[in-house]
């Protein structure tokens, strides 16, 4: 199975300590690269996050958001210093009768160190957090091999095309050859020459290896082969497939030059669009 380099995932995972979402996307890129954004208090993840996303994919400009809610709602446990409060409400009693003035009870409380709130278990938080982020990165590649079906597919399509119009050129080539010895002959007559049959078969033959494209015609049927036989093995084929698209172009080229009929000519025109449709979606294979 091929994979696509470009697809999207999102999760979101909620607890008592609030809410945080995962979004992964990514687009064609010749190598992987990793981009993370997250809030202050999770960069120490971002060593785990790219190791995981290096375990999965192999290309592809990848990047990861986490968003993340605090639940105000959600505090640890309330602690009193009772020594340090019991000296505090002593002194401000020494200083209420010099000054005839009240306690405020808050004011005892906001003293540093009288009240303390347990800070949230992190560790425990980034647990979850990164189990939901495995489950990104399973939709992640679930939504890349869901693209790349569809790549498959369109490829094969058009490798189906190709096979037909490499047939045409074969089905056109004896015609090639009765229309060159008749061309030929017409031009002598014309000249108004004796035609000597050997040097009319020897000019025949060298015009049939000059303008021959079976060699081609070979070799294109070989590339979509290969072709098929990659798609079929999948993985990270895409730089091989792209490789192949060049041969492609080469062998499209070689015929279009060699050409001398029209209907060869639009068969050349022909293929080099169909190999254009497929580099230009190949661009985005893993």
């Amino acid at each position: 199975m091929i994979h696509s380099m470009t697809a999207y995932a999102r999760q979101e995972q909620k607890g008592d300590w609030g809410t945080g979402t995962w979004e992964i996307r990514s687009v064609n890129q010749r190598y992987l690269e990793t981009f993370i954004r997250a809030p202050e208090q999770f960069r120490g993840m971002e060593p785990v996050i790219r190791d995981r996303l290096r375990n999965n994919l192999q290309r592809g400009k990848v990047e990861v958001f986490l968003k993340f809610a605090a639940n105000p709602a959600h505090v640890g446990e309330i602690t009193i210093n009772e020594s340090l409060a019991s000296q505090l409400v002593n002194s401000a009693k020494w200083v209420q009768n010099l000054s005839q003035g009240e306690i405020n009870p808050v004011d005892i409380l906001r003293w540093p160190g009288v009240m303390e709130a347990q800070e949230v278990d992190m560790d425990s938080v980034q647990a979850e957090l990164l189990a939901a982020l495995d489950r990104t990165i399973i939709d992640f590649l679930e939504a890349r091999a869901a693209e790349g079906a569809n790549l498959h597919e369109m490829i094969e399509s058009r490798l189906n095309a190709i096979t037909e119009q490499v047939d045409i050129v074969e089905q056109y080539m004896p015609q090639v050859k009765i229309w060159q010895r008749e061309r030929l002959s017409q031009k002598l007559e014309e000249l108004k020459t004796d035609i000597d049959e050997s040097r009319l078969e020897q000019e025949l033959i060298y015009l049939a290896q000059k303008q021959d494209v079976a060699e081609e015609l070979d070799r294109l049927k070989s590339h979509v082969k290969e072709t098929r036989k990659m798609l079929k093995k999948g993985g990270a084929c895409g730089r091989r497939l792209d490789f192949m698209m060049q041969e492609f172009n080469r062998e499209a080229n070689t015929l279009a030059s060699k050409s001398i009929n029209s209907d060869i000519t639009n068969a050349a025109v022909e293929l080099k669009v169909l190999i254009e449709q497929m580099r230009e979606q190949i661009q985005n294979i893993e």
